[in-house]
């Protein structure tokens, strides 16, 4: 890869594109297979690796209006990453099209002689449908797709020419757009996996899922600057500062996420309900326990220890496997809230959940290096920015 520092833009974008698309299109493809192999466990490590990808797609649109929202000085100089991040989510809302065809072998509330037969899914039966909720589905992409659209537009306008008319839109944007956020993650939530498991509801599941997401967003902001640094790009823009502040925000948001897990297990345990404990009596058992406290310790008790100090955010080492490991706490995190509700005694590892993983994973690294290496790699005029580089922790 080779960079012009002076225009900030990629003159050879290198082969991690590329990489990732064959990488993408090789894993869906081995991926289609496991239809005609297992169709139920195909849907499900499907849902679980889309669930995954779109999370840090949500991440990356949170993180760029927050940014605007409060007119940041240091994510000036990694906005774009953000922002690339957020473009690639239209494209992979794609990836819930063959999802659509197994609604029936991921949610028992499809199955109209079973509502029929249980009083309680017959009374929600006017929001748990078919149509509305591929409608519903619909409009939260879109929503998603509107907004990355919207911001990109005038952030590469911006780049032309800074006005003051061009600053005021992003937050006219970003303040609509993160109301219309918080109810389309929420609501995407509860719909493609609480209604997993029809008879169980948890109002701070949302919550759990945008924690999640964020925590994970920041992992793969600390793994693209690594990266960048580490090949002599922007090395000289997105400093150790920085690095540093990524690393901050990873461990906030891993103390939240946290926090969410624990909130959403006490209110249930404290009011011991039989339909709500149910969640974690199928969830604690066989080979669910072992990945339960795998969950518990080394998704959040080891990294919260190891993370907390100033050197491990500032150490390259550090942070890289830091980031890696979070990628790997939230798929087993997605893994251990859906696939229960699939293998209901034990843990049952599949080459599909790899393979799905990967696979989209593949896609989703093509289209945000195609995305961040398009344009200039900085916002080039933001009056910001110079305050960006230099800023010290």
């Amino acid at each position: 890869m080779k960079f012009d520092s002076t225009t900030y833009t990629f003159t050879d974008k290198g082969n991690a594109g590329k990489i990732g698309l064959i990488v993408g299109m090789i894993g869906l493809a081995v991926s289609l297979v496991g239809l005609f192999v297992d169709a139920g466990q195909f849907y499900f490590s499907w849902l679980v690796a889309f669930a995954f990808w779109i999370s840090i797609g949500l991440g990356g649109l949170f993180m760029t209006m927050v940014h605007h929202l409060t007119s940041a000085v240091w994510s000036v100089a990694v906005r774009r990453i953000g922002e690339a991040v957020m473009n690639a989510l239209p494209w992979m809302t794609l990836l819930a099209i063959p999802l659509l065809f197994g609604l029936d072998k991921l949610f028992i509330w499809t199955d109209t002689d079973h509502v029929a037969a249980d009083a309680i899914l017959s009374m929600k039966v006017g929001y748990l449908n078919v149509p509305f909720f591929i409608v519903r589905t619909v409009i939260y992409f879109a929503v998603w797709a509107l907004l990355a659209f919207l911001l990109k537009r005038n952030s590469l306008a911006q780049d032309k020419e800074w006005t003051e008319e061009r600053a005021r839109k992003f937050v006219v944007i970003s303040g609509p757009g993160m109301i219309a956020f918080a109810l389309t993650a929420t609501f995407f939530c509860f719909d493609w996996i609480m209604s997993l498991q029809p008879l169980w509801y948890s109002t701070i599941y949302g919550l759990w899922f945008f924690a999640g997401g964020i925590t994970t967003v920041m992992a793969f902001y600390a793994i693209v600057v690594l990266r960048l640094r580490s090949n002599n790009v922007l090395s000289e823009t997105i400093t150790v500062e920085h690095q540093h502040d990524i690393g901050k925000l990873l461990f906030a948001f891993l103390v939240f996420w946290g926090y969410m897990h624990l909130s959403q297990y006490l209110l249930i345990w404290y009011a011991n309900l039989p339909e709500e404990t149910a969640f974690y009596k199928d969830r604690w058992g066989a080979g669910w326990t072992t990945m339960s406290w795998i969950l518990m310790i080394g998704g959040f008790v080891m990294p919260f220890i190891l993370l907390m100090g100033r050197s491990a955010k500032r150490s390259d080492a550090s942070l890289m496997t830091f980031a890696v490991w979070m990628f790997v706490v939230h798929w087993v995190d997605l893994y251990w809230n859906i696939m229960p509700v699939f293998h209901t005694e034990t843990v049952v590892l599949s080459w599909m959940d790899l393979t799905t993983l990967v696979g989209m994973g593949g896609i989703f690294v093509w289209l945000f290096w195609m995305k961040f290496t398009n344009h200039p790699a900085v916002p080039i005029t933001d009056p910001k920015l110079d305050a960006s580089i230099k800023m010290v922790n």
